[in-house]
């Protein structure tokens, strides 16, 4: 997995720390935050905090007391263990896209099908760059909707071997995935020993922990898995218009959602998550890539190393329908934020269109490349007596050319990135080989990864018994 060994670009003065860290304690004080679940409410009781109905009234205090119980860094295995990734630090796993009810593939835009989730399964197991295939890639609308988990599960564990999310539709659905976790990791036992699964836990910003996201919590957590808490914020919609105040609703509402974890199971593994964007105040729709999300994702960095976690944010997010001009520079606005700011968990970063309402084939492409030239340029450059080549001086001579020079030779082949979609060919060139713009170069090389997809190994036994299970719960289901 890549390690992100540049400094970290910080943003945020002490002053303008300080100013943020008495922000939240107020909002967590004075308006408190909602939690639609009755064993959250009778654990802050039970913990000495104030609840009223449904509303609990945090001592921030109390709050720092359990964050401090989450690990700064933990590991998240694999069933193939090259695959296994860390979580902090200086460490950056990468997820696909996630949620889309659409695809676009071309010219065409329709509902997801589970043949389009295997699809980009088969697609981030074949790309290094990716560290995971995510978790709800795209939702199948042809699977019926109380058992599609399992088959969506069941893929990511049989096309890829490595690391998945938990579904969080239900603390059923959560159920089931834990289930299946086991089945494939051998035991209940070796996963809450080193978690296999990560998971994503939506706030219902403003300041609402809603009770299908909590019911997955606190299966996950009660199991050791670690859980993405994220506030969902949309400025000028979702949290207040300003920065500022949209981070300070960010970091009241991820705080008390790890608070929470760490009251059903102390020390088990949380992310600190943002996914903080704004609105486009004429229309009401979201925007993606802008320089306001941009600043609040730097901002986010500097936030959650002053709390100690490991933080998720950015990806390859844009408004712009297909995969074009605007979807590239759009995703690059977001994802330099991302490696800037060293984020850990980087979920979208493959295959976002439209705001998160599609998952597009070609776009896919143009996002890994743009995460493999990130991960090149964000290596740290080595310099050293070799790599400044003063005997290819000796051989050229003034004048000449390093073309055929031996140093050339002995490293052109890794020497410089090479590209996956990128073109170099002249006007000429480019035109007897079919003047072919990105977007169709891109959907030659995923129908083409499709095509030579291998999948990876897995033992029969254990194969049998998911399928099993499958079969079993589909039917308990009445699905």
């Amino acid at each position: 997995m890549f390690r992100n060994r540049m400094p970290r670009y910080e943003v945020l003065s002490e002053d303008a720390m300080a100013a943020l860290d008495k922000g939240w304690r107020r909002l967590m004080t004075e308006i408190g935050v909602e939690f639609m679940d009755t064993r959250a409410l009778d654990l802050f009781r039970a913990a000495g905090q104030k609840v009223e109905d449904h509303t609990v009234f945090l001592d921030p205090d109390f709050v720092l007391e359990q964050v401090a119980k989450a690990p700064s860094e933990f590991d998240v295995q694999a069933r193939n263990p090259e695959n296994s990734v860390h979580i902090g630090g200086d460490a950056m796993a990468f997820g696909a896209v996630y949620g889309p009810p659409f695809v676009r593939e071309g010219e065409v835009r329709r509902d997801a099908t589970m043949e389009d989730f295997r699809s980009f399964t088969k697609l981030a197991q074949s790309f290094p760059a990716l560290d995971s295939a995510g978790g709800v890639i795209c939702e199948p609308s042809d699977a019926p909707l109380d058992s599609r988990h399992l088959d969506m599960t069941y893929a990511l564990q049989t096309l890829t071997d490595k690391v998945y999310m938990g579904n969080v539709v239900s603390g059923v659905n959560a159920a089931d995935t834990l289930a299946m976790t086991s089945i494939l990791f051998g035991s209940r036992e070796a996963i809450e020993e080193t978690p296999a699964t990560i998971s994503l836990i939506n706030c219902n910003s403003p300041l609402r922990w809603d009770d299908r996201m909590l019911e997955a919590q606190f299966e996950y957590s009660a199991a050791g898995q670690p859980v993405v808490l994220t506030p969902f914020i949309l400025m000028g919609a979702m949290s207040p218009v300003t920065i500022p105040a949209a981070l300070v609703q960010q970091i009241t509402e991820a705080l008390s959602g790890i608070a929470l974890s760490q009251l059903i199971r102390p020390g088990t593994p949380v992310i600190f998550g943002s996914f903080l964007s704004n609105i486009d105040m004429q229309s009401g729709s979201p925007t993606f890539g802008t320089p306001e999300s941009g600043m609040g994702l730097l901002c986010t960095g500097q936030i959650a190393r002053h709390f100690g976690l490991p933080f998720r944010t950015g990806g390859g997010l844009t408004s712009s329908q297909v995969a074009d001009a605007q979807a590239g520079y759009e995703a690059l606005m977001t994802m330099l934020p991302t490696f800037l700011a060293g984020a850990n968990w980087v979920m979208h970063s493959a295959g976002w269109l439209e705001g998160g309402l599609v998952a597009g084939y070609e776009k896919f492409i143009v996002d890994v490349e743009l995460l493999q030239m990130m991960q090149a340029e964000f290596t740290p450059l080595e310099i050293d007596e070799d790599s400044m080549a003063f005997g290819a001086h000796e051989e050229v001579g003034h004048g000449g050319h390093f073309l055929g020079a031996m140093h050339t030779m002995e490293r052109f082949r890794t020497c410089f990135y090479r590209p996956l979609l990128s073109s170099s060919e002249n006007y000429e060139r480019w035109m007897r080989n079919g003047g072919k713009d990105a977007q169709a170069r891109a959907g030659e090389i995923y129908r083409k990864r499709l095509e030579e997809y291998q999948p990876p190994a897995l033992d029969d036994a254990v194969r049998a018994e998911l399928e099993e299970y499958v079969v079993r719960r589909r039917a308990e289901l009445g699905d």
